[in-house]
C-alpha cells in the first residue's frame, strides 16, 4: 500500500524542485502548479505510471493549501505576471481544496488560470464554484467515445464517457473556455480522433483559445506501454495532424504562442550538474530507494538512497534542467 505524504509548511520541504509536486519554472510565464501526485485512474498509456496499481511509486503526496500559496506567490515576485496551470501527475482534482486554491491565484495579479482533468470528478456544481473563482480554461482529457473503448484507455470500469461528454457540453456554456487533450494511441484509437474532433467542434464557444489539442503517444521509462504499439516519429504524428486539419477545417497544431506563453528568466537554479554537496533527507520519495532531500531552499530527489528521515548525507547533483533536481548519494 502506498504511503500518503502530507506538506505542511512545518514539514521544510521547498515546492521547486521536485517533478511530482510543487510548482515547476520551465524558463516561461507559464508555471507548473502541482497541489497533489494522486490519481483516481489507471491509463494503460500514462506516461507517469500513476493511479491505484501503479506499479513503480510507493508514495503519494498533497500540499497545504497555504504552504503551497505562499510558493506560488514567491515565484510571482521573482518572474511576474504568469500564467498558472494547474497539472499533476496524476489528477487534480483529487485535491480536496482545489476551488480554494485557484481562487486565491485568482487574487494574484496572473495573465491567466487553467486546469487539466480527466472529468470524471467533475460536475456542475463543482464547474459553478471553479467559474465563480475565476478559472478561465479547463484541459478535458477524453481518448474516446466509445463507451467500451473508453473504459479500456481509462484503465477503470466505472469511467463513464457519457458523463464526460455532458460536462464538456457544460463547461462550453461557461464563461470556462475548452480545450479538448485527447492522447492519439495508433492502431488502437485513430477511429475515435476525428469523431472527437467532430463532437468538440459542435459545441465549441472558445473566443481566446484552441478547442482541440491532440496529444502524441509517447514511452518513457517509468511510464506505462501499451502492447504493441509504438510511438510515431514527430514527422509521422504532424503528417497526420495536418490530415485532420484540412479534413475538418480545424487548427489542430497547436503552440506555447496560441496561449501566450513565451520564454522568461527562470527561478535561480542553486545546483550545477556534477556538484557534491550535502543534504537533509526529510521524506520518502516517490519510488523505491529513493529519497527527498533539501539544500539551498530546493527539493531534491536522491536516487539509490537509502537513509531515514532527518539524515545529513553527502550526494551528486545527476540533474537540474527547470529547477527540477536528481541527485545520488555517494
Amino acid at each position: 500500500m502506498k504511503k500518503l505524504v502530507k506538506i505542511p509548511k512545518d514539514a521544510e520541504i521547498p515546492l521547486v524542485g521536485l517533478i511530482q509536486i510543487g510548482i515547476i519554472d520551465r524558463g516561461t510565464n507559464l508555471l507548473q502548479i502541482r497541489p497533489t501526485s494522486i490519481c483516481n485512474l489507471n491509463c494503460p498509456f500514462c506516461s507517469t505510471d500513476s493511479g491505484p496499481f501503479s506499479k513503480f511509486h510507493k508514495t503519494e503526496y498533497t500540499v497545504e493549501l497555504n504552504y503551497l500559496v505562499d510558493w506560488i506567490k514567491e515565484l510571482i515576485k521573482f518572474k511576474g505576471r504568469i500564467h498558472a496551470f494547474i497539472d499533476s501527475v496524476g489528477e487534480p482534482l483529487t485535491y480536496k481544496k482545489i476551488v480554494e486554491l485557484v481562487q486565491e491565484i485568482s487574487a494574484m495579479e496572473v495573465e491567466s488560470i487553467a486546469l487539466e482533468t480527466n472529468g470524471t470528478l467533475l460536475t456542475q456544481n463543482l464547474v459553478d464554484q471553479l467559474e465563480e473563482v475565476g478559472l478561465q480554461r479547463i484541459n478535458l482529457s477524453i481518448h474516446s467515445l466509445n463507451e467500451n473503448l473508453a473504459k479500456r484507455l481509462a484503465g477503470d470500469e466505472s469511467y463513464d464517457v457519457k458523463k464526460v461528454l455532458e460536462i464538456a457540453k457544460y463547461i462550453s456554456e461557461s464563461k470556462i473556455e475548452l480545450l479538448v487533450t485527447p492522447v492519439w494511441i495508433p492502431g488502437l484509437n485513430d477511429e475515435e480522433i476525428p469523431k472527437i474532433i467532430e463532437f468538440v467542434k459542435s459545441i465549441n464557444r472558445n473566443k481566446k483559445w484552441p478547442f482541440l489539442g491532440i496529444q502524441k503517444y509517447e514511452i518513457h521509462k517509468f511510464g506505462r506501454k501499451v502492447r504493441n504499439v509504438k510511438a510515431l516519429s514527430w514527422w509521422k504524428f504532424f503528417r497526420k495532424i495536418e490530415e485532420w486539419e484540412k479534413r475538418f477545417k480545424v487548427k489542430l497544431r497547436i503552440k506555447p504562442e496560441d496561449f501566450g506563453i513565451k520564454k522568461t528568466r527562470i527561478y535561480p537554479i542553486v545546483f550545477e550538474k556534477g556538484e557534491k554537496t550535502r543534504v537533509k533527507v526529510l521524506a520518502p520519495g516517490w519510488m523505491e530507494k529513493e529519497m527527498i532531500a533539501t539544500a539551498k531552499n530546493r527539493s531534491l530527489t536522491v536516487v539509490n538512497c537509502e537513509a531515514e528521515v532527518g539524515d545529513e548525507i553527502k550526494v551528486k547533483i545527476l540533474r537540474n534542467k527547470h529547477n527540477l533536481y536528481i541527485a545520488e548519494k555517494i
